[in-house]
Parts: C-alpha cells; structure tokens; sequence
C-alpha cells in the first residue's frame, strides 16, 4: 500500500509523520495507522509530548483518499472508511499527552480536522484551510465536532458552507484552528521544537492534567463521531457524490 505513518522518539518527544503521494491524502491504512500511532505514544512512558506532522514542504493533508471513495460500494463499507477519520480523532481526544500540530501547507477536510484535534497547532502563512465535502455531496460530518470545538458554530458552519472557497492561514489562526502562524517553515520548527522541549521537561502529571481538561466535556465523542460516519457513508453512495468524484478524477 502507498503511504507511510512513522515515529521517532528523542529526548521525550514523539514525532509522528504521515505520507502520501497525492499531496498526504487519507486513505483507510494510513488513518488505521495513524489511530494506533497515536493511541501507543499515549502509552509510551519514553514520550512526554507529541508532534504530529506530514512529509513534504508543500500540502499538510488533502483529506479523504478520492481513489478509495469512489470504490465504496454499500453503507457499511462507507461507515468503515469514515470511521477512519473518527478514530484518529478519538485516538487524539484521548491520548493523555499533549499534542502539538505542524501544518506547514494547505489542509483539506480530514486534514482541517487533524489540526483542530491536537492540543496546540502551529502553521505557516500558506496553510489555508478548506472543508470541501459539501462540494461533492457528502459534509464534514466526522471531522465537524473537532472544528466546531476549536472555531464555534459560526466558523465551523461558515467552513462547512462555503465548501469551495480557501480561507487563510490568519482567518484559521483568528478563529482558533491555529495557534501561531510563520512567515517561513524554518520559523516554524524553531518554535516547535522550543515548546516541544520545554514540555518535554514539564510535570507530566500537569501535563496530564491539563489535557483531561481540554478534553473533559468530550467524552461521549465514540457514540457521536460513529454516527456522522454513517452519515457520510450513505452520502457517499449518492449519484450527485459517484459524479462528482468522477468529475474531480478527471482534473
């Protein structure tokens, strides 16, 4: 299968780093993957603080694999590939370590839901944010409740509306999906790695503490994100959505 996820521990840091030739789209491996990356850096008494980034220089993440929606065939196969995008953002709700966000390009659907369910999320000026899933017929269903919590229903139904339109790395800072935003990669990672390492030697049990009450009024978010998924995998089933990735195959 195409794509990687990969980790690297040093110093009390987890990096986790996700790949895939068409600009970090999602497919089910990678998703899975990422899921149970997640869920074992949690685990790790060798990690005290998690980065989570794609490869490349250009696009953070494309979202959804448009090669594998276009194959889903019934309702349970739909269900299963969006559950894809709940678990990783469970497996991210309930991770005991923080985790700090790296997007250094343009996010897309999935990916826009990556972010905003990392703990702090740091971006450069060309990551504009776009959810797209209306555009084909589905809505961000899964990913919504992780937006939602950052931006509020105003942002987050704006996103979702205007499925089409980019929006700036500064409007998505503005509204709360990015921590920061740097003129330059470089200036990026130089504060990644500051924070990283000043968390890295903090009190885990603070830290620990601390994510519990982020996260403390998303509890129910299993129930919850299981049945968006079914949602869009009976949307993706529709004609409007078979035609309207077609049309985006043959770009």
């Amino acid at each position: 299968m195409e794509g990687s996820v990969n980790l690297n521990i040093k110093n009390g840091i987890g990096t986790i780093e996700f790949y895939h030739p068409q600009s970090n789209s999602l497919p089910a491996n990678i998703l899975n993957n990422l899921a149970e990356t997640i869920s074992s850096c949690g685990l790790n008494e060798d990690i005290s603080v998690i980065i989570l980034k794609s490869k490349g220089d250009r696009a953070f993440c494309a979202g959804a694999s448009f090669e594998e929606l276009k194959n889903i065939s019934n309702k349970e196969d739909g269900k299963e590939f969006f559950m894809g995008f709940a678990k990783v953002i469970n497996a991210s709700r309930k991770c005991p370590k923080l985790i700090i966000g790296r997007v250094q390009g343009k996010a897309v659907g999935g990916g826009v839901g990556m972010a905003c369910a990392t703990d702090y999320c740091y971006a450069t000026k060309y990551a504009s944010v776009k959810l797209s899933e209306l555009a084909i017929g589905i809505g961000p269903f899964v990913v919504g409740p992780a937006v939602e919590r950052k931006t509020g229903v105003s942002a987050y139904s704006t996103l979702a509306i205007n499925a089409s339109k980019w929006f700036s790395a500064e409007w998505a800072r503005e509204k709360g999906i990015y921590s920061e935003v740097f003129e330059s990669v470089e200036d990026m990672d130089q504060e990644i790695s500051e924070l990283a390492i000043k968390l890295a030697k903090s009190n885990p049990q603070a830290l620990q503490k601390l994510k519990q009450v982020f996260w403390s009024d998303y509890k129910k978010w299993d129930e919850l994100l299981e049945k968006r998924a079914e949602y869009s995998g009976e949307l993706v089933l529709s004609n409007f959505t078979k035609n309207a990735i077609l049309k985006f195959n043959r770009k």
